[in-house]
């Protein structure tokens, strides 16, 4: 365990050497290098903000209109047939969206039924098992222009949706 230890403190600084070293050997000036991808880094993040904002603002109107709520009332007697707490639904449709938004539910379930409820591993697991593919696509995507993204789309979904099921399978089995 010790030397896992060690390797994971190591781990960064020692790839970064390495980047340094094979920079250098190809004689490539990389600290010029480093400060360029750093300006356009910048630009792109100022670039960003607009898709981020309009995302933020849909996930407030769909929260604020009571269409989650309404949403979680039909889905409950079907939740309740396969023993899924209905309280985790607003983390799984968030999660793609928005990142923050669905650690925020994670961290009000964690507070309201505690981190070693079945529900609180379970939000727990689907936040590590799921990403946020709508986030992804709209801002990473629209800042470089690419506007086809519906096989993208179409495997991020699927990922997220196979997250939720192995979060549900894996913690059911050995919490539930």
């Amino acid at each position: 365990m010790e030397v896992i230890s060690t390797l994971s403190i190591w781990f960064i600084p020692i790839i970064i050497g390495i980047v340094l070293v094979y920079g250098t050997w190809k004689r490539v000036p990389t600290y010029e290098t480093f400060v360029e991808g750093g300006k356009e880094g910048f630009h792109i993040a100022i670039s960003i903000i607009p898709y981020l904002v309009g995302m933020l603002v849909s996930i407030g109107v769909f929260r604020a209109s009571g269409a989650l709520d309404a949403l979680i009332d039909m889905l409950r007697p079907l939740l309740s047939l396969v023993g899924v707490p209905a309280e985790i639904v607003p983390q799984a449709l968030i999660r793609p969206l928005s990142g923050n938004g669905a650690l925020g539910m994670m961290s009000d379930i964690l507070k309201n039924e505690g981190p070693d409820s079945f529900i609180g591993m379970l939000s727990s697991t689907l936040q590590g098992a799921t990403d946020t593919t709508l986030y992804i696509v709209t801002v990473y995507f629209g800042a470089i222009g690419i506007k086809n993204v519906g096989d993208s789309l179409k495997v991020g979904f699927l990922a997220d949706f196979v997250g939720i099921v192995a979060a549900i399978v894996i913690v059911t089995l050995m919490y539930g």
